[in-house]
């Protein structure tokens, strides 16, 4: 215990943080949410990188950034662990399995002569498909029983969780661009109605200088200012300005940055292509996001191919890396105000009712009418509960029970 309460201060290798990242990129299934269940298991259960306080914190900023959550948690965990190059390495870890895969898909895609549909459709695929929301399903629910037992503890914060988890499911009907409202209001309530105290212990603020988050800010809004300009100016440039605009105002990333991408980048690729790439894309692990790279892949601009796979994936990060860049120091000097640590516990409490809303619906929602993939999933939860079973494994005994399954069904 002592030894692994050491790893608290230990400054990890960037090669460490990117094997683990890597492997985490290539098994974790599910979508933002679930990706977030993935980290808690592996970075506080399993290697103490974290507690749950500073995982928490980490959550809580990234939640109300625009861009993909998950991948703007896994950045500070690797900047946390090992500087720079750790930061670059888990965002390359966790990216490279599915943009590699996106973008041979799409390479694939281009040439093919073949409508794509008939091999989606495949029982195999959809079964293994199944399985993998099934298996993200039990990673959900773990984290959220996790994580309610420290940020819901009260009840004041089980009131502000339960807000949060019906707003959530209303914002999502009818305004989800909008998912960092009820974390907003978490916040607020948190700082009127909370006890005042210092910052849970482990907290500890992520060393990025101010003059460094004035020159990333202001970088920002140079380049999303002239996205119009460079629009116009070549494919690969406007690639290029098209991604970093959707990664710029869409909040959660996932399945919210579709419609900015249908209507940004859809006009380089045909309709039946673009809901072709979408549909490979719930079969991948890693961040959703990544989808841009089959974009990019399959489009007619020059340069074309990997290139513009590389183009399309730069822009649709970059923005993350220059907002947390430029916020983290802000959030360090707001964490020292005197009511830092109520509006921290209202946040805290706010993201378990969004974790529980994600956890109805898309995915208790999708599982429903799916018997098979209802108990895949709470077997998978017991499993990751009780015993110590890795969930990657747990991931792919999901995929392959309900693969066999649809072979079977099929046959």
């Amino acid at each position: 215990m002592l030894a692994r309460r050491a790893d608290f201060c230990r400054v990890t290798p960037w090669f460490e943080v990117f094997v683990r990242f890597l492997r985490l990129g290539a098994t974790s299934f599910g979508g933002p949410i679930a990706h977030l269940g993935f980290f808690r298991r592996e970075f506080v259960d399993r290697v103490c990188w974290l507690d749950d306080a500073t995982f928490g914190e980490m959550l809580a900023l990234c939640s109300i950034l625009p861009g993909p959550t998950s991948s703007q948690v896994g950045i500070l965990i690797g900047f946390r662990q090992a500087g720079s190059l750790g930061a670059l390495a888990a965002w390359a870890g966790f990216t490279l399995p599915s943009a590699v895969l996106m973008t041979a898909f799409g390479l694939w895609l281009r040439a093919a002569t073949l409508a794509p549909e008939s091999a989606m459709r495949a029982p195999l695929l959809r079964g293994v498909t199944e399985g993998l929301l099934a298996a993200a399903a039990g990673v959900v629910a773990l984290a959220v029983v996790q994580m309610a037992r420290t940020f819901a503890a009260t009840p004041l914060a089980r009131g502000i969780a339960l807000g949060a988890f019906a707003l959530a499911l209303a914002l999502d009907r009818v305004a989800p661009g909008y998912g960092w409202i009820p974390l907003a209001l978490g916040g607020i309530a948190g700082w009127r109605f909370a006890p005042g105290g210092e910052m849970p212990r482990g907290s500890t603020a992520l060393a990025i200088p101010r003059r460094a988050g004035v020159i990333a800010g202001a970088l920002f809004a140079l380049v999303l200012g002239l996205t119009p300009i460079l629009a116009g100016r070549g494919d690969a440039l406007a690639l290029f300005a098209r991604c970093f605009r959707a990664g710029s105002f869409v909040f959660g990333g996932g399945h919210v940055i579709l419609p900015f991408l249908a209507s940004a980048i859809g006009p380089l690729v045909t309709e039946r292509v673009f809901f072709a790439g979408y549909g490979a894309a719930q079969a991948m692990p890693g961040p959703l996001s990544t989808f841009v790279a089959f974009l990019g892949a399959v489009s007619s601009g020059a340069p074309g191919g990997i290139v513009n796979a590389a183009i399309a994936l730069a822009g649709i990060f970059a923005p993350s890396f220059l907002l947390l860049v430029a916020v983290v120091p802000l959030w360090r000097a707001l964490r020292e105000l005197p009511h830092a640590a109520s509006v921290v516990a209202g946040l805290g409490a706010a993201v378990v009712g969004l974790l529980c809303a994600i956890l109805i619906d898309p995915i208790a929602v999708s599982l429903a009418r799916d018997p098979l993939g209802i108990v895949l999933s709470v077997t998978a939860f017991a499993t990751l509960a009780l015993t110590r079973i890795p969930a990657w494994a747990v991931v792919i005994a999901s995929a392959s029970i309900a693969a066999a399954f649809a072979l079977v069904a099929h046959a």
